[in-house]
């Protein structure tokens, strides 16, 4: 599973996360990409189940790369626990993403291919989002 070997602070506050992604918003490696439309908090779970079925429909061919890393730790308190008593204990890791932001991109295959794994790859993740294509791709 994907999280950081180590981090500052073992619990973070939880931010907001509003605005439009900045960084991470254009195609830098592959000539397809899967964009998020919505904010969202993505699990280790999630980014690792999306990865393998876009892989999987590729058949292992073409290059794939995440572009994003989680790397903020979420806390939870036990089942029927009362409130107070303090925060609860570090349960994951989650990496916080903004509309606008590429999170898997992919090379090598054809369009169709590419367009059908990220479609399945998509439906792993619990947000709206859309598949772009590289502005001078030709096929």
């Amino acid at each position: 599973m994907l999280q950081p070997k180590k981090t500052k602070f073992r619990r973070w506050q939880k931010g907001r996360m509003k605005g439009l992604a900045q960084r991470g918003s254009q195609l830098a490696f592959g000539s397809f990409g899967l964009k998020t439309m919505e904010n969202c908090w993505l699990t280790q779970a999630q980014i690792e189940a999306a990865r393998q079925a876009v892989s999987r429909h590729m058949k292992r061919e073409g290059k794939i790369w995440i572009r994003i890393f989680p790397d903020k730790p979420y806390t939870k308190k036990p089942a029927e626990v009362r409130m107070g008593k303090g925060k609860g204990d570090p349960e994951g890791f989650v990496a916080p993403v903004t509309p606008g932001r590429i999170l898997i991109e992919v090379e090598g295959v054809s369009m169709d291919i590419a367009k059908e794994a990220l479609r399945l790859g998509s439906m792993k993740l619990p947000m709206a989002t859309k598949i772009v294509v590289r502005r001078d791709y030709v096929e």
